[in-house]
C-alpha cells in the first residue's frame, strides 16, 4: 500500500516537474516573443520616423521648386506684359506718324500752290497760269509715284471686279468692246500693287 502511495507521489511529482518545465519554457517563449515584438515595434517606429523625415525633406524640396517656378513665371509674365504695352505704344505712335514723310514731301507742293495763287492775283496771262499749274501737278504726281502710287489703266480693258466698279452699262460701239471698259468716270489707284481705290467705269454690252 505504501509503495503504491509512493509511486503515486512520484508520478505526481514528475507531472508537476514536467508542468513546471513546460510552464518555464512557455514563459521563456512568451518573454522572447515580447522582446522580439518590442524590438519590431521599435524598429517599425524608427523606420516610420526615417520615412517621415524623407517625406518632409521631399515636400520641402518640392515647395522650394514650386516657389522658384512661380517666381520665374511672374517675372516672365511681367516682362511679356511690358513688351506688349511697349509694342502697342510704338504701334500707336507709328500710326500717328506714318504719313509724316509723305506730308513733308508734299509741303513744297503746297508752297508752289500758294505762290501760284498769289501770281494769279496780279497776272492775267492764262497760258502762264496754266503752265504753272501743270508744273505743280507734275511735281505732285512725281512725289506720289515715288511713294508707290500708280493710276490704273482701264480704257479698253476687260472688266475685273478686283479692280473696277461698274457704274452703268451702255451698248458697245463695236463688237470687240463688249464686256470691256468703254469709259472711266473716276480713276482707280494702286499703292505698291494694292488697290486703294476702285476705278468707277462704264461697261459695254
Amino acid at each position: 500500500m505504501d509503495e503504491e502511495i509512493n509511486k503515486q507521489e512520484e508520478v505526481t511529482e514528475n507531472s508537476s516537474a514536467e508542468e513546471n518545465t513546460v510552464n518555464a519554457e512557455e514563459q521563456k517563449k512568451a518573454t522572447e516573443v515580447k522582446v522580439e515584438t518590442g524590438w519590431l515595434n521599435r524598429k517599425s517606429k524608427s523606420t516610420d520616423k526615417k520615412e517621415e523625415t524623407k517625406l518632409i525633406e521631399k515636400i520641402s524640396e518640392l515647395e522650394a521648386n514650386l516657389a522658384e517656378q512661380n517666381d520665374k513665371y511672374l517675372r516672365l509674365f511681367s516682362e511679356f506684359d511690358n513688351y506688349r504695352k511697349r509694342t502697342l505704344k510704338e504701334r500707336i505712335d507709328l500710326m500717328k506718324t506714318a504719313s509724316q514723310d509723305l506730308i513733308i514731301e508734299l509741303l513744297p507742293v503746297v508752297d508752289d500752290f500758294e505762290r501760284a495763287l498769289k501770281a494769279l492775283e496780279t497776272t492775267h496771262d492764262a497760258v502762264k497760269a496754266a503752265e504753272g499749274v501743270q508744273l505743280i501737278y507734275n511735281k505732285y504726281k512725281s512725289i506720289l509715284a515715288r511713294k508707290g502710287l500708280e493710276p490704273m489703266i482701264t480704257q479698253g480693258q476687260n472688266f475685273d471686279t478686283d479692280f473696277h466698279e461698274a457704274i452703268t452699262n451702255i451698248p458697245a460701239p463695236t463688237e470687240d468692246l463688249k464686256g470691256k471698259i468703254i469709259d472711266e468716270v473716276e480713276k482707280g489707284y494702286l499703292l505698291n500693287g494694292k488697290v486703294i481705290r476702285f476705278a468707277k467705269v462704264v461697261i459695254g454690252q
